[in-house]
């Protein structure tokens, strides 16, 4: 089975048993990773790197905290509509990170527009790993 076949398939159970929790999605994430980078080990200082990294994509949204601010705990606007954001970590915002389905909605919708690309399974991890354990 294609790793992200498998990985889809983990998060699809963990929706149909019961929310999932961060540290479940994230390990998930992990594991895909090791699978294409044998070793590999989440890390929420990479996340943080990536996480204020700007990327040259685009002028409006060149980076996550164009839209959700320094600081993950904090509520957010979207660069673009102005819509208000919730923040993004489970400590201020219980709900987040604990639906595969929609984590992966917004990994993929945030990851093109402000990437230009998804992001890979280990930017995912690391990113959960951040807004979870490294703030």
């Amino acid at each position: 089975m294609k790793a992200s076949a498998l990985l889809l398939a983990l998060l699809a159970a963990a929706t149909a048993a019961a929310a999932a929790t961060p540290r479940e999605l994230a390990d998930a994430y992990a594991a895909e990773a090791a699978r294409q980078s044998p070793g590999f080990k989440p890390s929420p200082q990479r996340g943080a790197g990536f996480y204020a990294t700007r990327f040259a994509v685009s002028d409006k949204m060149p980076a996550c905290t164009s839209c959700h601010t320094d600081s993950p705990a904090q509520p957010g606007q979207h660069a673009v509509t102005g819509k208000a954001i919730k923040p993004l970590a489970p400590r201020a915002e219980a709900a987040r990170f604990t639906d595969p389905a929609k984590v992966e909605k917004w990994f993929r919708r945030n990851c093109t527009e402000v990437l230009g690309r998804e992001c890979s399974a280990a930017e995912k991890a690391d990113f959960i790993r951040f807004v979870t354990e490294g703030l």
